[in-house]
């Protein structure tokens, strides 16, 4: 869970805008919960868009509008049937919260990816402790390459699998601080937990294109 702190807020056309003291995380599509505004702007929304410039209302035809001449930092758009407020500054500043817990895959998933039928109390509690560290850290790498994604459904199989395997690299890494533990006296094995073949079924980094 993040909380962000929201220095300005605007409503136009049941459109809300809340600015926030630093840089977000939160994509488009994503639930967020703000408070500590006021009523036209409190409650669980739905992000609609990150805008980079001042919103100033809505067209004919329902589309967004900005004034590209007013650049604007850390804006989070979101629905909200309320009547027109202007941008005011909030003192004592609002707080914009956004929990993503992503859960493509479980720990079983992670089990039968090692190859492992019956485990203890423990191992279960391990395989779900990789398997949750594996669906947000593939998530937040998928979104840093411009990706938006489901937190509740993976976007393919080939993730679903990415996914699977970095968590099997992780549980694999247990007792270690950054490769497999091995037996062998010749010397060091080399890290494999995020391998290429995980990066091209994850799709990250995303190829720049000119």
């Amino acid at each position: 869970m993040s909380t962000y702190k929201i220095t300005f807020a605007t409503l136009i056309s049941n459109y809300a805008v809340v600015e926030t003291l630093t840089p977000t995380d939160v994509a488009v599509g994503q639930a967020i919960t703000v408070s500590s505004v006021s009523a036209s702007f409190n409650g669980s929304q739905t992000v609609y868009a990150i805008p980079q410039y001042r919103f100033i209302g809505i067209d004919s035809d329902g589309d967004l509008e900005y004034d590209f001449n007013e650049p604007i930092a850390n804006q989070v758009l979101y629905y909200m049937v309320a009547a027109d407020v202007t941008r005011y500054a909030i003192i004592p500043q609002g707080s914009l919260v956004y929990t993503q817990t992503c859960s493509w895959i479980t720990g079983p998933n992670v089990a039968t990816w090692l190859g492992i039928d019956l485990a203890g109390a423990d191992e279960t509690a391990f395989h779900t402790q990789c398997a949750n560290a594996a669906n947000n850290f593939i998530y937040l790498r998928r979104q840093e390459s411009g990706y938006t994604d489901s937190l509740s459904s993976s976007p393919g199989t080939q993730v679903t699998l990415a996914t699977t395997m970095y968590a099997g690299a992780l549980y694999r890494q247990r007792g270690s601080v950054d490769q497999f533990a091995s037996f062998d006296a010749m010397g060091n094995v080399p890290t494999t937990g995020l391998s290429p073949i995980i990066k091209q079924l994850a799709g990250i980094p995303r190829p720049a294109v000119a």
